[in-house]
């Protein structure tokens, strides 16, 4: 299958037709670079830190662990403490109040105009 290209796309890319589609389709680009992992970036280079590379933390994962897994009726997401709560509590207040406030909404909407 051979793809034709436009007079722009020719201008664009500086090439003519036959040279940017052949019967096996596009050619391939060129292959994208791998971007650095996320969750295991240490704080300095590798060059900086010469064999011993930091780490943003310390591992918390057995702590946490044990906090989750405690068995004492809390729910899981209020085991974190004073801000866990804090942010139930916001986040419930929100919604309670926007749902009010959509409800006040609508019964404004259904009101007919007075001329």
């Amino acid at each position: 299958m051979f793809f034709k290209l436009n007079g722009v796309t020719q201008r664009l890319t500086g090439v003519p037709a036959a040279a940017a589609c052949s019967p096996q389709g596009l050619r391939p680009g060129v292959p994208p670079a791998r971007p650095p992992p996320i969750f295991a970036s240490p704080t300095k280079l590798v060059s900086e830190a010469g064999s011993h590379v930091e780490y943003l933390g310390p591992n918390r994962v057995s702590h946490l662990q044990t906090l989750f897994q405690r068995s004492d009726g809390v729910p899981v997401h209020l085991k974190g403490g004073v801000l866990d709560r804090l942010l139930y509590r916001s986040t419930m207040g929100l919604t309670v109040g926007g749902a009010l406030y959509c409800l006040v909404a609508l019964y404004i909407a259904t009101q007919p105009r007075n001329k």
